[in-house]
């Protein structure tokens, strides 16, 4: 009997050693997430079909569908794809001629689930762009709900006690590179196996032609789009192969493309540090009051940082709650750090709360915080079709950008090199040098999909959107991805985290709406303030309001609630390593 047999016939037994193995480490379970959709199965969601879409309720207000389309567009009769689409509808009706058709959204990954995104905050962009537009989320083809899903094991227990997450710390440890691409190898062996039928055709040019195929199967012959983070490489392929295709385009935290299907990852995180150094800046400036962690100057708060990661390196803390255990070491704490600056206005505050509490010898807030907020633990289940649409997502993300990238070298001397260079473009080098070492070990398949360079004269000029302190896409990568597009232009929203969603800005959404309705772009060089740009600290969740809040107006308010209910769904859930 083989090991993978072995493996499958014991479920059970795997699933009572994970459960004592995940909860030692907090990072453990930062394996293939899982996130609960719709009521309605989706095996009885709508009839499947290559030109139309069948509408089924899924909840009391979306609807969802499922489109078939071709897994290889070189060969359209043969094999199918179906993609997962969930629609939040406009409350224009379809026969008004204020109507304006579906917006399609990505949130990024790549292998973010756009079901899961539109399904929770399908009501909120709505509120943003516009009760003329339906809000059309899709699980793009190999992620969550669309099919065939990528997946490298044969059980969840495999899965479990395998996680194939292409971002580790290595400046963990002295032997962590060498880890990190000797699990690559393996990976890589793993997706040679058991996804070769299907998983050349699982990257971002086949994604962009499945995107067409929806706003085709919705009767209209231009694409609506607002991507976000992956979803910028996704919306610039497609306005490349497809630029006459382009009714309405949006970009919002722009991630180079070149760099991106290079696999270096070596240029997102330009202004991660600067980033960091507004939490320094916020805290001091909230005082001791407001910021829990506070010292006498922003440099004395960077030191106690740089102090509590060296604490916990050397001693890492253990952690037994109410709820969950586990250690605080130095990777979940630098990488938290990291995740914690995508969405200051919702992580600030609460990670100063930790630090101070972790600098007292106190792991458990930070472990909790990040335990609560985080996928379910595995269960195995005797029911095989009881997960048929699991969210797998970090098999999904390690497909697509290794698919979608240039072959990297699999020599570990090319890893180390590698590792070296990238860690001195930022404090947070040592994290986003793994993305390309994990894909040292993929399969050599065929790379005829599109690989850049973006970039033409489309029919409609893009809206790009980046933020001034972006930690892992800068700004300058906007203004690169602009100069590919005549005409288009760079609206400037002037905060730090990741995507104008990082904080509600009523300049930023009137140029959004203005944008969609009638094409109009801002003036080159626009820089758009954001509400609460000074209140940072202890604003309770948002929950009350604070300072500048007590004097919103009603279209202030209005764009602030949308924006507080986009923060505390799916996509800006727990703090993770996801662009």
């Amino acid at each position: 009997m083989s090991d993978r047999r072995r493996l499958r016939a014991c479920c059970l037994a795997l699933a009572l050693l994970v459960g004592l193995v995940l909860v030692t480490k907090a990072n453990s379970r930062r394996t293939d997430s899982v996130f609960t959709t719709t009521a309605t199965p989706w095996e009885d969601v709508g009839g499947l079909s290559m030109a139309s879409l069948e509408w089924t309720a899924c909840s009391a207000t979306h609807q969802c569908a499922r489109l078939n389309v071709p897994l290889n567009y070189s060969e359209p009769q043969a094999e199918k794809a179906v993609i997962a689409i969930i629609r939040y509808p406009a409350t224009v009706p379809a026969d008004s001629p204020l109507y304006r058709g579906p917006i399609l959204f990505n949130p990024g990954g790549p292998g973010g689930s756009g079901v899961a995104f539109i399904e929770s905050a399908g009501p909120a962009l709505a509120q943003l762009v516009g009760p003329e537009f339906d809000i059309i989320g899709f699980d793009p083809r190999g992620v969550a709900r669309s099919t065939p899903r990528v997946s490298l094991f044969e059980t969840d227990a495999e899965r479990a006690l395998w996680p194939v997450g292409p971002i580790r710390d290595l400046n963990a440890s002295e032997d962590a590179v060498a880890r990190h691409w000797a699990r690559a190898q393996i990976t890589g062996r793993l997706a040679s196996e058991t996804a070769a039928s299907y998983l050349p055709h699982i990257n971002t040019e086949n994604t962009a032609r499945d995107m067409l195929r929806i706003v085709e199967a919705h009767g209209r012959e231009k694409l609506q789009y607002w991507g976000f983070s992956y979803g910028t490489v996704l919306g610039a392929v497609f306005a490349s192969i497809f630029p006459d295709k382009v009714e309405r385009l949006i970009i919002d935290g722009v991630v180079d493309t070149e760099d991106y299907f290079d696999t270096m990852w070596a240029n997102n995180l330009i202004d991660a540090d600067k980033a960091l150094q507004t939490f320094f800046d916020g805290c001091f400036a909230a005082g001791p009051n407001g910021c829990a962690f506070y010292a006498p100057t922003p440099e004395a708060i960077a030191q106690n940082l740089t102090d509590l990661y060296e604490t916990v390196r050397a001693r890492p803390v253990p952690v037994r709650t109410a709820s969950y255990y586990g250690l605080v070491d130095f990777e979940l704490l630098h990488g938290t750090m990291l995740s914690i600056l995508y969405a200051p206005l919702v992580y600030f505050d609460f990670i100063s709360d930790a630090l101070a509490a972790l600098a007292r010898g106190d792991g458990g807030p930070l472990l909790d915080a990040i335990a609560a907020a985080g996928p379910r633990p595995f269960e195995c289940s005797c029911d095989s079709g009881k997960e048929q649409f699991e969210f797998l997502e970090q098999a999904a993300l390690l497909a697509i950008l290794c698919n979608d990238g240039r072959a990297v070298p699999f020599e570990l001397d090319e890893a180390e090199r590698h590792y070296k260079s990238v860690a001195k473009t930022s404090s947070f080098g040592s994290l986003f040098a793994s993305i390309r070492i994990a894909c040292s070990g993929w399969p050599d398949l065929p790379k005829k999909h599109f690989q850049g360079p973006v970039g033409g004269n489309t029919s409609v000029p893009l809206l790009i959107i980046g933020n001034t302190a972006d930690p892992v896409t800068s700004l300058w990568a906007a203004k690169k991805t602009a100069k590919a597009f005549p005409k288009s232009v760079v609206l400037t929203q002037d905060c730090a985290g990741h995507s104008s969603l990082a904080a509600p800005s009523l300049c930023t959404r009137a140029y959004v709406r203005r944008y969609f309705l009638s094409g109009a772009l801002p003036e080159p060089d626009t820089v758009c303030p954001v509400l609460m740009a000074g209140s940072v600290f202890r604003n309770e969740e948002l929950e009350t309001p604070v300072g500048e809040q007590e004097t919103f107006s009603a279209n202030e308010r209005h764009v602030f609630d949308a924006f507080q209910a986009v923060q505390r769904k799916s996509w800006f859930g727990p703090p993770r390593f996801l662009l």
